[in-house]
């Protein structure tokens, strides 16, 4: 097997099919979809061995990450955690499997989606994120990229992310 082989192609058309199977299927009545929303993948693009984007839908935005290379793909059961270092800071992301998909993990941005007048606005919204997340300035200051050698980093929540300001929470000595 070549190693193009081993590389996945990009998973944008295959989650908004999925998802909007999901919308149409399982969610269609839901009281916490906003209906000025549909599902759209945004941004999705080569990050380390796997694929990042944002999956919008009329009910979350989530970051995502998905296999790229397969040999490299960790997979996390559905439910458990991985933390995972960007220049912004650290993300927690949490394991998912669909059967049309497979593995993916998923970091939650917005749920619900009702502070979102159009799909133009959650649009920018998640590409605006996007470019947060590659952005050392984002990172909260003292905060430090983690190393095999380092302590770990204090995780970022992601309303500081997002927002920009800085943690609320209780450092330890």
């Amino acid at each position: 097997m070549t190693d193009a082989a081993a590389n996945l192609p990009s998973p944008a058309s295959a989650l908004t099919e999925a998802f909007d199977l999901i919308l149409r299927e399982r969610m269609q009545d839901m009281p916490m979809l906003n209906p000025a929303l549909a599902v759209e993948a945004v941004g999705f693009r080569p990050w380390q061995d796997h694929w990042l984007g944002i999956l919008i839908t009329p009910w979350f935005m989530n970051l995502l990450l998905m296999p790229r290379v397969r040999a490299k793909w960790q997979p996390i059961a559905a439910g458990e955690t991985r933390q995972y270092v960007f220049p912004a800071g650290v993300f927690e992301f949490i394991g998912a499997r669909d059967p049309l998909l497979g593995d993916y993990q998923a970091c939650s941005l917005f749920s619900p989606m009702f502070e979102f007048a159009t799909l133009q606005g959650a649009h920018d919204t998640a590409v605006a994120s996007l470019a947060a997340l590659f952005d050392t300035g984002s990172r909260e200051a003292g905060e430090v990229q983690r190393t095999a050698a380092a302590a770990p980093a204090r995780e970022l929540s992601k309303r500081d992310f997002l927002f920009g300001q800085p943690s609320r929470a209780k450092r330890e000595p």
